[in-house]
C-alpha cells in the first residue's frame, strides 16, 4: 500500500519492518466485507461480492485462476459470509496533549498519538480491513467513516495533519456522539492522556460500546517529564488548557505531585480493568513502532 502523500505521520518504511504482523480481533464480529476474522453471522446464501489480493499463507484453492492469468497477480474471491475487522480510533486533541517537555526536544503527546493512529490505520487497511477516525475536540469533531482503501488511508492522514488542539475536550461526550455512527461491533481504540475532570463519565460512556461487545483498547499517552517534576531551584509552570501560571520551587511540590500523577495512572488502569478494557501505558520516550510491535505480539499471544 502506498504512503499518503506529504504525511509526516505515516512512516511506511518503518512500519514495513513489522513484517506480516497485524491487528487481530479477539471477539467474534460482524461485517459486510472480506476479511480473515470469524463472523457472528451463520447460514444464508453464499454470495460473491468482490476480489482482494491474495495473502501468502492462504488456502490456494481460493485463488481465482482466471484473474491470475489475466492480471498476472494472485487474487481471491470475496463472499458475503466473510467479514472484516472494523477499528475505530478516537484521538484526544485537548491542549494537554501538546506537552513535549520543558525543553521541547521530543514529540508532543499529540504527535506521538498521531503517529500511532496513522500506523494503526496503515496496518488495518493493509489487511483490507476497515478503519475509522474520530477526533475528540470539545465533543466529537472530525470523523472519517470506515474505509479500507489507500485513498481512505490518505484521507485519514490528511485529517491527522490538520488536527488543531482544543482548549478542552470532553471524551465522554465525544464517545456519546460517536456511538450512533458506529453501526457494528469492532475494536475501539482511544489515544489520550486521560487528563479529564471526570473519568467516571468516560467509563460510563464506554459501557455503551461494551453492551454491543466492542473490544476497547485504551492507549494512555504519557510524557516522561509528566511523571516527576524537573530538578532545579525554581520553575514556572504554565497550564496548557486554562493558561494559568504557577511559580514555585519543585522541592516543595515534588513528592505531592509525583504521588498525585501516579494515583491518576493507577486510577485509569484500574477502571479500565474493572470495565473490561485493554489498557496500555504508552511513554513518548519509547519509539511508537516499538510500542505497536509489543502490542501486536501481545495480542498474537
Amino acid at each position: 500500500m502506498a504512503a499518503a502523500p506529504g504525511s509526516r505521520f505515516l512512516q511506511v518504511e518503518a512500519l514495513n519492518r513489522l513484517g506480516n504482523m497485524r491487528l487481530s480481533f479477539r471477539k467474534m464480529l460482524e461485517g459486510p466485507y472480506a476479511g480473515r476474522h470469524e463472523s457472528v453471522q451463520r447460514g444464508g446464501a453464499v454470495e460473491f461480492v468482490d476480489f482482494r489480493q491474495y495473502t501468502p499463507g492462504e488456502d490456494l484453492r481460493r485463488l481465482d485462476w482466471k484473474v491470475l492469468g489475466r492480471l498476472h497477480k494472485p487474487y481471491v474471491r470475496i463472499f458475503a459470509d466473510e467479514t472484516n475487522l472494523l477499528c475505530t480510533v478516537l484521538l484526544d486533541t485537548s491542549t494537554s496533549m501538546l506537552f513535549s517537555g520543558h525543553l521541547r526536544k521530543t514529540d508532543s503527546k499529540l504527535d506521538h498519538a498521531r503517529y500511532l493512529a496513522a500506523a494503526t490505520a496503515f496496518l488495518v487497511t493493509r489487511e483490507r480491513d476497515q478503519v475509522a477516525l474520530a477526533v475528540s475536540a470539545g465533543r466529537l469533531g472530525e470523523y472519517r467513516a470506515p474505509g479500507s482503501t489507500a485513498l481512505h488511508l490518505a484521507r485519514i492522514c490528511e485529517t491527522l495533519e490538520a488536527v488543531k488542539p482544543a482548549p478542552e475536550t470532553d471524551i465522554a461526550r465525544a464517545l456519546q456522539d460517536l456511538f450512533p455512527m458506529v453501526r457494528r461491533r469492532g475494536v475501539l481504540m482511544i489515544l489520550s492522556d486521560f487528563l479529564v475532570p471526570d473519568l467516571e463519565a468516560v467509563f460510563a460512556a464506554l459501557r455503551l460500546y461494551q453492551y454491543l461487545h466492542f473490544e476497547i483498547i485504551l492507549l494512555h499517552i504519557v510524557h516522561p517529564e509528566e511523571q516527576a517534576l524537573p530538578k532545579g531551584p525554581a520553575y514556572r509552570f504554565e497550564d496548557l488548557e486554562d493558561e494559568s501560571v504557577i511559580s514555585c520551587s519543585p522541592l516543595e511540590l515534588a513528592r505531592i505531585y509525583e504521588e498525585a500523577f501516579s494515583q491518576h495512572m493507577r486510577k485509569v488502569s484500574s477502571m479500565a480493568a474493572a470495565g473490561g478494557c485493554k489498557y496500555r501505558f504508552v511513554s513518548t520516550a519509547v519509539p511508537y513502532v516499538m510500542t505497536l510491535k509489543d502490542m501486536l505480539v501481545e495480542r498474537r499471544g
